[in-house]
């Protein structure tokens, strides 16, 4: 079994040498933008150019080093029948839950509030928060968006889910669908976004969209850039109807150096670290995958190319 590892990391040897310790039979090649065919079977990717599958016509399976896949379901390649598989969790919906709940405690305890009283050396205690003052709706229900509605219901807060198909989720009520996305945001003072990115999602956080939420919201995006329309995000903070954003995505990575979310009072940037894929976790996933695979047994993770996830 040959694999081919292609993710331009500049110390590939940190994946390629724990993923040969778990699968000692395999032949392990690093992707050489200048060498020759290794006819490989599988390839673990990130990113990959296109001339890996001009090359490696003869691949079985491609895995993804991270959950999100959208730019690998555009491919040629792809889209001709090669199967994709992503990797689910390695550890980041913990993550995700913790950045999230960090910056709802953030607003919801008045913590900028707490830290401009010290720089005053002024001793000031204000009232404690009502939970219900500060609903939740968590867009998207996979592993990661579950995982973080799961968290915050679990402090009390009311928690709302929504998604494209039917889900149940203990303490979170849940919506779905075009007909439950209205009642979904009506209920949703603080948004989090953790959907995938399709054309059904591109731009979906828009002002119309925006002007649903209860007023005064918080917008944390975690999902992807795309899936914001920056000049709208920007409208609703200005007039009001959105308090403050949390950005950990952009359309554009690094965000340039001229947009206004740099500088604009009400927006928190994060450089997309709100989950990092844990390389041990990731090694082991992918190792275990590739391994059933090869025997003709069920994989987990295989990405549906008509849905984008």
């Amino acid at each position: 079994m040959k694999i081919l590892f292609v993710a331009g990391d500049p110390k590939p040897e940190r994946w390629t040498v724990p993923l040969q310790q778990r699968l000692p039979d395999a032949d392990i090649h690093v992707w050489n933008p200048d060498g020759a065919a290794v006819e490989a079977d599988y390839a673990i990717v990130w990113n990959p150019p296109a001339e890996l599958f001009e090359r490696e016509p003869q691949l079985k399976a491609i895995f993804s080093l991270g959950a999100g896949v959208d730019k690998l379901v555009s491919l040629p390649a792809v889209a001709g029948g090669l199967t994709v598989v992503r990797v689910e969790d390695a550890g980041m919906s913990v993550q995700m839950a913790e950045y999230v709940l960090y910056h709802l405690l953030e607003s919801s305890r008045q913590m900028d509030l707490y830290r401009a009283q010290q720089a005053l050396g002024s001793w000031k205690i204000h009232r404690p928060i009502r939970r219900q003052d500060w609903p939740v709706g968590v867009m998207g229900l996979g592993q990661i968006g579950s995982r973080v509605a799961s968290t915050l219901a679990s402090l009390d807060y009311p928690v709302n889910g929504w998604a494209r198909s039917p889900h149940q989720l203990a303490g979170v009520n849940t919506y779905h669908g075009a007909d439950g996305l209205a009642d979904f945001l009506a209920n949703t003072r603080v948004l989090v976004n953790t959907l995938p990115l399709t054309e059904q999602t591109r731009d979906l956080i828009d002002h119309h969209l925006l002007s649903q939420l209860q007023p005064d919201a918080l917008v944390i995006n975690v999902g992807r850039g795309e899936q914001l329309v920056d000049e709208d995000l920007l409208n609703a903070l200005d007039d009001g109807q959105v308090g403050r954003a949390v950005l950990d995505v952009f359309r554009r990575e690094p965000l340039p150096s001229d947009h206004p979310f740099w500088t604009h009072p009400k927006v928190t940037i994060t450089p997309h670290v709100s989950a990092r894929t844990l390389r041990e976790a990731t090694v082991e996933q992918i190792a275990d995958k590739i391994r059933a695979h090869a025997d003709g047994k069920p994989v987990s993770g295989v990405v549906d190319i008509q849905r984008g996830y």
